[in-house]
C-alpha cells in the first residue's frame, strides 16, 4: 500500500473567488493560475463541518470538459490530505450534474457509508476548451448546491486563506480504470473508487418510469426519436439508457460522444445553439428532411434539457406545466399524488395555473436549484422547472435533463398506449394544444444580452429600479412606446422569504407586473464567466382558445418594444440586439 504525507502549502488570495448560483466559473486560464483551484477547495473544506470531511467519502466528478482530469487529481490529493477517508470519481472522470446529486443521495459503499458531498466540476452550458470556462461547485449530503450560508462561508474563506493542505507525493489515480485504489496517510486508509455512474443512474430511473412502456412506444413503427447530447456528459448516459434499455436506434443519437471542448461547440440546448438538431426537427431555415417526431437536447452536465416536437418547439415553461399536469396518471413515481409545485420567478405563469386548477400547492422562488431543494427536502414540492430549460423532481436535489425527456416519453408513451397501432400517433405538438386548451397560453420569450459591460448593467438595472417609484410616469412613457399595452400595476424588486428556513433573498430581480397579467422581468445572471448577462423576460397570457395559436414573437411584439425602450437596453449597453433570443 502505497504511503503519502501531507504538505501545507503557503498561498494568498485571489480576488473574486465568489461562488454564483452554480459554484465558480472562470476561463481556464485562470483556474490554471498556480494555487487558484487549490485555494477554492481549501476555503470549501474549511467551510464545511469537520465531520463532513474528516472520515468522509465525498464525490469527485462532472461534466469532462477541458482540465477536468488535472482538477480531479489536485482535489483527490487535497481531500487525502485534509483527512477525507474515501473519494469517489465518476470513469474518466464524467458524471453528469443530476447523476451525482442521486449518487450522494443513494450510493452506499461496501461499509454502509455514504457521501457527504461532492465537488463537481461544470460550467453547465458554457463552452469548453483550452481558452473557455470551467467551473467548480459544492453540492450538500442531501444532493444539492451549497446553500447560501455556506457559499458566503467559501467566499470569506478565499479572501482570507494562507495555506492548503495537499498530498503532494499521493500518485495520480487512472481515472479511465473502475476499481479502488487504496493508499494510507497520517489519518489512516484513503481510497479512490472509480465507478461506472451509468448504472447507479439508471436504476433510479427505472424507480421512477415504466421502461416497458417508452419501450413499445420507441418500438411503433410511427414514432421517431432524436436526441443531441451536443458532446457533453449526456452522451455517457443517452446509449445506455435510450438504444441499450429502451431499443432507440443508434442513429438516433446526435454528437453523443463527450469532448472537452463540446467539439468546438456551445453546449447550450436552445434554438441557438442546438443547431444541427433543430435543422432536423424541422425549425431550422435548411431543412428539408422529414423530421422525427420527438427531438430533445440536453447541455453540457446534463442538468438542462430542450424538448422539441415536429416542427414544434416547447417553451421549458410550458415544459414543466405539462409534466406536471400530466405526471399522476403517466408516471409511476407520482402516481400517489404531487406534494406541490415550483418554478424561478422569472418562468412564466403557465405553471401557476396548473396548480390552482389541480389545487397543488404552489411556490415562486429566485432562480438557483437550492431553492427548490428546501421545498422538496421538507415534503412541500414534487415537480418544478426554471425557464432557462431546466426540469426536476423530487428524486434528486438538481435538475435533471434525461429526466425531463423520460418524462416528456411517459407522457407521450400513456396518451398513445392504445393507438400505437393507429393511422396517427397523438404528437408533442398535439400535448401542447391541448394543454392550452385546458389552460390558457402564456406566450413566452427570453432575450439574453452576454457579456455585457459590467459597470452598464448595473446601470441600467439600478434605473429599472427607479422608476419603479412613480408608475404613474411609467405608464405615461409606455403609451408613448406602445399604445396598445396595458398598464402597469404593480412593480418590485423580487425578494422571497424560504417558508422553510425563513432565511430572505433580496434584490432577485426586477417585475413589471400589467393589469392583463402580462410580465416583464429584468434580471442580471450569475451564470457567465466574464462581464454581465442581462436577461429580459416577457410574457402575455391569453385564455382565448381562438387566440393560443399565434406565433409567440408577433403576439410579444408590442410588450418586447417596451421592454426594450424601458430599459434603454441600447443606450446602457451599445447593443442592437440579443445574443440569444428563446
Amino acid at each position: 500500500m502505497v504511503l503519502f504525507s501531507v504538505t501545507k502549502k503557503a498561498t494568498t488570495p485571489f480576488d473574486g473567488q465568489k461562488p454564483g448560483t452554480s459554484g465558480l466559473r472562470k476561463k481556464v486560464t485562470v483556474f490554471q493560475q498556480p494555487h487558484y483551484l487549490q485555494n477554492f477547495v481549501q476555503s470549501t473544506f474549511n467551510a464545511l463541518p469537520a465531520d463532513k470531511v474528516k472520515g468522509a467519502t465525498i464525490v469527485v466528478s462532472g461534466d469532462g470538459r477541458y482540465f477536468s482530469k488535472d482538477a480531479v487529481q489536485i482535489i483527490t490529493k487535497m481531500a487525502a490530505a485534509n483527512g477525507v477517508r474515501r473519494v469517489w470519481v465518476g470513469q474518466n472522470s464524467l458524471m453528469s450534474t443530476p447523476a451525482v446529486s442521486g449518487v450522494i443521495r443513494e450510493r452506499v459503499a461496501a461499509d454502509g457509508s455514504k457521501a457527504t458531498g461532492a465537488f463537481i466540476l461544470t460550467a453547465s452550458h458554457n463552452p469548453g476548451g483550452p481558452t473557455e470556462d470551467f467551473g467548480i461547485k459544492y453540492n450538500m449530503e442531501n444532493g444539492g448546491p451549497a446553500p447560501e450560508s455556506v457559499t458566503d462561508k467559501i467566499f470569506s474563506n478565499t479572501k482570507t486563506i494562507t495555506e492548503y493542505l495537499i498530498a503532494e507525493d499521493l500518485p495520480d489515480v487512472d481515472i479511465s480504470v473502475v476499481g479502488v485504489t487504496s493508499f494510507s496517510g497520517p489519518e489512516g486508509p484513503f481510497d479512490v473508487d472509480v465507478f461506472d455512474s451509468t448504472i447507479d443512474y439508471i436504476k433510479l430511473m427505472k424507480t421512477i418510469f415504466d421502461f416497458e412502456s417508452i419501450k413499445k412506444l420507441l418500438a411503433s413503427p410511427k414514432f421517431t426519436f432524436c436526441y443531441d447530447a451536443l458532446h457533453g456528459v449526456a452522451g455517457n448516459y443517452a446509449k445506455r439508457i435510450f438504444v441499450e434499455e429502451l431499443g432507440a436506434d443508434e442513429s438516433s443519437l446526435l454528437n453523443c460522444v463527450p469532448k472537452e471542448d463540446f467539439g468546438g461547440g456551445h453546449p447550450d440546448p436552445n434554438l441557438t445553439y442546438a443547431k444541427e438538431l433543430v435543422d432536423r426537427m424541422g425549425l431550422g431555415k435548411s431543412s428539408n428532411v422529414e423530421p422525427p417526431e420527438f427531438g430533445a437536447a440536453a447541455d453540457g452536465d446534463a442538468d438542462r434539457n430542450m424538448i422539441l416536437g415536429k416542427r414544434f418547439f416547447v417553451t421549458p415553461s410550458d415544459s414543466v406545466a405539462i409534466i406536471a399536469a400530466n405526471a399522476v396518471q403517466s408516471i409511476p413515481y407520482f402516481a400517489s399524488g404531487l406534494k406541490g409545485v415550483a418554478r424561478s420567478m422569472p418562468t412564466s405563469a403557465a405553471l401557476d395555473v396548473v396548480a390552482k386548477n389541480l389545487n397543488l400547492k404552489f411556490f415562486e422562488v429566485p432562480t438557483g436549484w437550492k431553492f427548490f431543494g428546501n421545498l422538496m427536502d421538507a415534503g412541500m414540492c414534487s415537480i418544478c422547472g426554471e425557464e432557462s430549460f431546466g426540469t426536476g423532481s423530487d428524486h434528486i436535489r438538481e435538475k435533471d435533463g434525461i429526466w425531463a425527456v423520460l418524462a416528456w416519453l411517459s407522457i407521450l408513451a400513456f396518451k398513445n398506449k392504445d393507438n400505437l397501432g393507429g393511422d396517427k400517433l397523438v404528437t408533442v405538438e398535439d400535448i401542447v394544444h391541448q394543454h392550452w386548451g385546458t389552460y390558457g397560453r402564456h406566450y413566452y420569450t427570453r432575450y439574453d444580452y452576454e457579456n455585457v459591460d459590467a459597470g452598464a448593467a448595473k446601470e441600467l438595472m439600478a434605473n429599472l429600479v427607479s422608476m419603479q417609484s412613480s408608475l404613474s410616469d411609467v405608464n405615461k412613457l409606455i403609451k408613448e412606446i406602445r399604445s396598445d399595452v396595458s398598464d402597469v400595476v404593480a412593480a418590485d424588486e423580487f425578494e422571497y422569504k424560504d417558508p422553510v428556513d425563513g432565511s430572505v433573498s433580496k434584490h432577485q430581480g426586477i417585475r413589471y407586473l400589467f393589469g392583463d397579467g402580462s410580465r416583464l422581468v429584468f434580471r442580471l445572471s450569475g451564470t457567465g464567466s466574464v462581464g454581465a448577462t442581462i436577461r429580459v423576460y416577457i410574457e402575455q397570457y391569453e385564455n382565448d382558445s381562438s387566440k393560443t395559436g399565434r406565433d409567440s414573437q408577433d403576439a410579444l411584439a408590442p410588450l418586447v418594444d417596451v421592454a426594450l425602450k424601458l430599459s434603454k437596453m441600447q443606450e446602457y449597453t451599445g447593443r442592437s440586439a440579443p445574443t440569444v433570443i428563446t
